[in-house]
């Protein structure tokens, strides 16, 4: 069976279940080499030019977006909250596991779909978190806040979130971004509220340490 038709059975069979490098209370499906798992999923799709393996990787926002909430679960108690872009859930988990009331993690690829309650259920918090394949920009709700890490690689993509975002923080929702300082972060309208360094796969960072931020719109 092809991935497309199985993504779950792709998944458990090119990942390994890890505990995340700077939230080790939190245990992933990922992948050794990001290289090798991108060109077995194009091979086996006979597809080229497929999105990279997102959700195969605790990328270095995303650790530090994770390690805040679990630090800090008074930040997301009770709330309901979307993870954008979610990704293999790692935040959405760390949201749950710091008491959240309900995550709904949205993410585009149907990998991701199949990782997000795959890593959910491992981590006892299947129960609290929901994927989605909608394309949610724009939307205002119903949840208290949005939770985004490692999104702003891309100048469209970028410039859509960050402006649905910015307005989101404007009307009262809670916001927080993950991010090492990417490309297209808009940097002249956030401001950092934790930095951490973040131990991160040189395959995929260009680098052994990242140092990584949460940040929030001013």
């Amino acid at each position: 069976m092809t991935p497309s038709r199985d993504p779950l059975g792709f998944i458990r069979a090119n990942t390994r279940l890890r505990p995340v490098p700077y939230a080790p209370e939190i245990r992933l499906h990922v992948a050794d080499e990001a290289t090798e798992l991108w060109q077995k999923t194009e091979d086996e799709l006979e597809e080229i030019g497929l999105p990279p393996p997102f959700w195969a990787f605790a990328w270095a926002g995303g650790q530090a977006l994770a390690r805040y909430i679990l630090d800090h679960p008074e930040t997301v108690a009770g709330k309901r909250l979307l993870d954008f872009a979610s990704g293999s859930g790692l935040v959405a988990i760390a949201a749950a596991k710091a008491g959240a009331a309900h995550v709904l993690a949205s993410d585009l690829d149907a990998f991701a779909l199949a990782a997000i309650p795959l890593n959910a259920a491992e981590n006892g918090v299947a129960d609290r978190i929901t994927a989605t394949g909608d394309d949610l920009i724009g939307r205002v709700g119903p949840f208290d806040g949005v939770l985004a890490a490692d999104i702003f690689y891309e100048r469209d993509l970028a410039g859509a979130v960050g402006a649905w975002l910015d307005g989101l923080q404007a009307q009262g929702t809670l916001v927080l971004i993950g991010d090492p300082g990417r490309s297209y972060l808009p940097r002249d309208r956030l401001e950092a509220i934790a930095t951490y360094a973040v131990p991160v796969t040189r395959s995929l960072e260009d680098a052994e340490i990242k140092q990584s931020s949460v940040w929030r719109f001013r």
